[in-house]
């Protein structure tokens, strides 16, 4: 049976990606190695861990090309947000780090509030704030 999960994403420059991430509130993972070729994060209460690595090492784990997700989505990446606060926070911190906002927060059939942003590599991420006491029965 498998142990734990984690994402690995392909980066072009890891001082920058270290700094958005930052900015936009996830933590540091203190027990992965430190490196000019990896950083690696711990998100929300579960510390879901997300690594990125330069694309020269991420070409190494595969033998599959890079996705060009300049015009495309390999995946949408969701967070769960505390309340609507938290979702309009970390849109405004993405986009005030360099990130691309492609969907404001917004409500959504009456049980939801949400947005998503583009990373500095084209990643998308999606903030959700998913209210189910107002989840339709």
């Amino acid at each position: 049976m498998t142990k734990e999960i984690w994402l690995n994403l392909p980066v072009k420059d890891i001082l920058q990606t270290t700094a958005f991430f930052t900015k936009i509130g996830f933590k540091l993972n203190e027990h992965a190695p430190k490196s000019d070729s990896m950083a690696s994060f711990k998100i929300g209460q579960k510390d879901f861990i997300v690594n990125f690595f330069t694309e020269a090492v991420f070409k190494s784990f595969t033998p599959f090309q890079i996705a060009d997700v300049t015009n495309a989505t390999e995946c949408l990446i969701s967070i769960d947000a505390e309340n609507k606060e938290d979702v309009d926070n970390m849109l405004k911190n993405a986009a005030e780090a360099g990130g691309k906002v492609f969907a404001a927060g917004g409500e959504k059939d009456g049980w939801m509030y949400g947005g998503g942003f583009i990373d500095l590599d084209g990643h998308k991420w999606n903030v959700l704030f998913m209210d189910f006491s107002k989840f339709p029965q």
